[in-house]
């Protein structure tokens, strides 16, 4: 298997050098000469013009006065916050698997929604940096880029036509000519194949209007190869300065690679954090990572742990800018699966998505540097939370990672894990992640990885469903809930479909997607919570091939389809607080 080299970059071209613009001198920053002629006169105008400041703010305060602000209690009732849906939603996919043989498959969707948004669009593009063209000598005539105004164009018209009309700006809100994917309406996917290869970049997916609410893209890959045998999926997620993800490794045959995008139009810096069993893996190579605006870069994992760690946790600090970033990990022919990024650390963490023939599972958990973590361990059952026994709690010192074998934990039930503190006094925010293991008949398995997620809320949607291959995980963290399971149109057609489900308090359900009638493609797959308590959840995809049972797990996320909006008014006692 060819390892994807240590800050691969894609499309990266020469940064442009950075001009400060000049900037027009103020009266404000001009010296003040002294006055020309008697003095009665400097003085009269010194006069007229403190007269006239205290005119001028007699006026602002006599206003004030005449509109005092309103009582806390009126302004309460009237500054209610309102919810509006977004207007636009932009997510960041990693590069495709490197090196491998197999298949890489993009999805979009957008859930029908009930606002009052219209038009927009949906898209998904390479996030390779255009090539920055040579600089030539100002006297050099093919300096002159291609738009320039022709000789006897008016002045100040940059990019002005022939005929003097001036060249359109792009609409921000329309695909892009080079989109590799559209959506072009809420209600039905839209899904094709990701650019592959070793250069393969990522891609950044953008929906504005109608298509923003809840807008989301799934990326699955298919490895055929025995080398590399297996299913990998994940949610892509939006560009951010912070990422954690705990259950990487660099030991045995584990071959882990940090995906890294920028989709901005600047330069990002990152530092990679690794924390293995002795705390911090301190290495000048992992900090100041630059990638380049509009591109992509893979880093190898095992370039800055300095030696083989059996277990890592792995935090991303993006310095400046923003970037999309994702983590794969791949163990030799025990399978591959992307490590999601986990939610912020916190006191509990809770882990949907344990299939039921779980064949073995291993828990990896960083605590922070100023404090040790005590936890406990539970698994939501089909009845509520117990204690596995044998596994009751694990110790996590300061600064460091611990991991526990938790076996065939499951015991042939479906289920989700909660880490919680022994001592509520002793609440210490944690990271967690959690390999899962399936084995078939003949010996061969597949890995996919769970992470600490945050209840569903109003609603999720995962993208990239099939035909008799999808399975929803359902936990009630609180009390009984009762969630709406949808099933979207076929990207080539078919009729949604809709099912409900009863959680009880602290269970799991585990059921099998429901499709919609006539499916012709893949389809997706929405989750609304409709009472009860909060509900963390998980979709499995299993395509099973050559004897290798083939699965990935994602979670279920609020796809924060709506923002409140603070209602503001004009209020001119602002001068008197």
């Amino acid at each position: 298997m060819k390892k994807p080299a240590f800050r691969k970059k894609s499309g990266a071209g020469p940064e442009e050098p950075f001009e400060p613009a000049a900037v027009e001198p103020t009266g404000a920053g001009e010296t003040t000469r002294p006055a020309v002629g008697p003095p009665g006169r400097s003085a009269g105008k010194t006069t007229q013009s403190l007269l006239a400041a205290a005119v001028v703010l007699a006026a602002v305060l006599g206003i004030a006065e005449a509109r005092p602000p309103a009582s806390p209690a009126k302004a309460d009732a009237a500054g209610a916050p309102s919810t509006a849906q977004v207007e636009r939603t932009a997510a960041v996919c990693p590069q495709p698997l490197q090196g491998l043989t197999g298949s890489t498959t993009l999805t979009a969707y957008t859930p029908p929604g009930t606002g009052s948004a219209t038009g927009g669009a949906g898209w998904l593009t390479d996030q390779s940096a255009p090539a920055v063209p040579p600089t030539a000598a100002p006297s050099d005539p093919a300096s002159a880029p291609a738009s320039a105004a022709p000789s006897g164009s008016p002045s100040g018209s940059p990019g002005a036509t022939p005929s003097g009309s001036a060249t359109p700006a792009p609409d921000k809100n329309a695909a892009p000519a080079d989109a590799k994917l559209t959506l072009t309406k809420p209600g039905t996917p839209a899904t094709g194949p990701a650019t592959n290869g070793d250069a393969a970049p990522g891609t950044g997916a953008v929906a504005t209007g109608a298509l923003a609410p809840g807008f989301t893209v799934t990326q699955t890959t298919v490895v055929t190869e025995q080398r590399g045998l297996g299913l990998s999926g994940l949610t892509c997620t939006p560009e951010n300065t912070s990422f954690w993800f705990a259950g990487a490794s660099t030991a045995g045959d584990r071959v882990d690679y940090l995906s890294l995008v920028n989709p901005e139009s600047s330069a990002a810096v990152v530092d990679i954090q690794l924390y293995g069993d002795k705390g911090l893996i301190d290495n000048d190579a992992a900090n100041g990572i630059t990638v380049a605006p509009g591109s992509s870069q893979s880093v190898l994992l095992s370039t800055l742990s300095k030696g083989a760690v059996t277990d890592l946790a792995v935090h991303v600090v993006v310095r400046s800018g923003r970037v999309g970033a994702a983590l794969h990990a791949a163990d030799g022919a025990k399978g591959a699966d992307w490590i999601p990024a986990s939610a912020d650390p916190a006191p509990t963490q809770v882990l949907p998505g344990l299939p039921a023939d779980t064949s073995a599972a291993r828990l990896v958990v960083w605590a922070p540097t100023d404090d040790d973590a005590d936890l406990k361990i539970q698994l939501s059952g089909k009845n509520g939370w117990f204690t596995p026994a044998g596994n009751e709690s694990i110790h996590v010192k300061a600064g460091m990672v611990a991991a526990v074998d938790l076996g065939k934990v499951t015991r042939d039930e479906v289920a989700g894990l909660r880490l919680s503190p022994s001592d509520d006094k002793h609440a210490v925010p944690v990271v967690a992640g959690l390999r899962i293991d399936r084995t078939g008949g003949n010996g061969k398995s597949d890995a996919a990885w769970l992470t600490g997620s945050n209840p569903i809320g109003a609603r999720a949607t995962v993208a990239d469903n099939r035909a008799g291959a999808s399975t929803l995980f359902l936990t009630s963290t609180g009390d009984a809930a009762t969630v709406k399971v949808t099933a979207s149109a076929g990207s080539g057609g078919g009729t949604p479909a809709t099912k409900e489900v009863q959680l009880p308090a602290g269970g799991t359900v585990a059921i099998p997607a429901p499709e919609p009638a006539g499916l012709n493609g893949v389809f997706a797959l929405t989750v609304e919570t409709e009472s009860g308590g909060p509900v963390v959840g998980a979709r499995m995809l299993s395509i099973p091939n050559k004897d290798v049972p083939m699965f990935t797990v994602q979670a279920l996320r609020d796809d924060h389809s709506t923002v409140q909006v603070p209602q503001a008014a004009q209020d001119p006692g602002v001068v008197l607080r």
